[in-house]
């Protein structure tokens, strides 16, 4: 089954970049596909050009990043995928709500694509869930994303927000169900 998405901001306070965030995500099997396009005035948003040796790294959420969140549904636990346009990852697992965060060690490298032109900036992965999660598990997921705008303001995206503050790691916004097709 495939689902398509579009982000929205957190607060709509901020001046915020003319932009729209959407993209798809697939399951078949244990292969997770997902694809972020970010398009609209993308040359309002800070976007960082690729690395000559891109590498797992921390933080990459301080800058323009795209991220999703997978937890076993009815299970505290999740992991936390960070794509940066560095070309630059990480992938966390947490036991809880912001417990027990450590870089999931069952992968060295997450097979990501990157396509850029003036109206657009495109993120899309495709990946074997087979050695952290049972194919049988159904999936709750949680998409979003950071944005950094040419001025350095940060804005925050997601399919929705549920707390005061932005805060995707909120199981409430795990909003998308993926079951094994």
């Amino acid at each position: 089954m495939e689902h398509t998405f579009s982000l929205q901001p957190f607060s709509t306070t901020e001046t915020l970049p003319n932009i729209k965030i959407t993209g798809n995500l697939a399951r078949n099997e244990n292969l997770l596909i997902i694809s972020f396009a970010l398009t609209g005035n993308i040359t309002e948003v800070e976007i960082p050009s690729p690395s000559d040796n891109p590498t797992r790294k921390n933080q990459l959420w301080e800058q323009t990043c795209f991220e999703f969140f997978i937890g076993i549904k009815n299970s505290p636990r999740y992991w936390e995928f960070n794509l940066s346009p560095t070309e630059d990852w990480n992938l966390y697992s947490f036991d809880g709500y912001r417990q027990g965060m450590q870089e999931e060690t069952a992968f060295s490298t997450l097979p990501f694509s990157i396509y850029q032109s003036d109206d657009c900036f495109a993120i899309a992965l495709d990946f074997d869930l087979s050695k952290i999660i049972p194919n049988e598990q159904v999936l709750d997921v949680a998409i979003a994303s950071v944005i950094q705008s040419k001025n350095n303001q940060i804005t925050y995206w997601a399919l929705t927000h549920c707390a005061e503050e932005a805060d995707f790691h909120q199981r409430s916004s795990f909003i998308l169900d993926l079951a094994v097709s």
